[in-house]
């Protein structure tokens, strides 16, 4: 099953058990899908499931952004309403890699790149971006693929 009709199959779900913040979680990322296709319709092409994950990644990044403002805020509740949408995203995307498991896919991409010096810094992370989308954060592995061509 592929990744929209396990999307649609959960979005059917939640209307059944009347769940209304899943149900518009869910609308919000088919919106933002459809919005791709649409741009991607000149080129006669759709969205597959690599960019829909890349997608629903920045979704996720988004509202950790939007929490954290409104934590900041003293906003708590509407804080909370953006954890329980990155909880319901989440379930699509493909699970995190840990801090060993980052280092061990930087070091096989410096390694299939045959980067040595931080010149080389954007093979790597293409990479590590065509491999490794929605499971990792590129802005936080950016300062660490750096360390590591730094160190040789």
């Amino acid at each position: 099953m592929d990744l929209r009709e396990r999307l649609n199959a959960r979005l059917k779900e939640a209307m059944r058990e009347k769940d209304t913040r899943r149900v518009g979680t869910l609308r919000l990322i088919n919106a933002a899908l459809k919005d791709q296709d649409i741009a991607l319709r000149a080129d006669g092409r759709t969205v597959g499931d690599a960019e829909a994950t890349a997608t629903m990644a920045k979704m996720v990044k988004q509202r950790q952004e939007s929490a954290r403002a409104y934590e900041e805020a003293g906003r708590l509740e509407l804080a909370e309403a953006e954890t329980e949408e990155i909880e319901i995203i989440e379930e699509f995307l493909p699970k995190r890699l840990s801090d060993e498991e980052v280092a061990a896919a930087i070091d096989a991409a410096v390694a299939e790149t045959g980067a040595s010096s931080v010149r080389d810094m954007g093979k790597v992370m293409g990479v590590l971006k065509s491999k490794y989308t929605g499971q990792m954060d590129f802005g936080a592995v950016g300062p660490s693929v750096r360390d590591r061509l730094n160190a040789g």
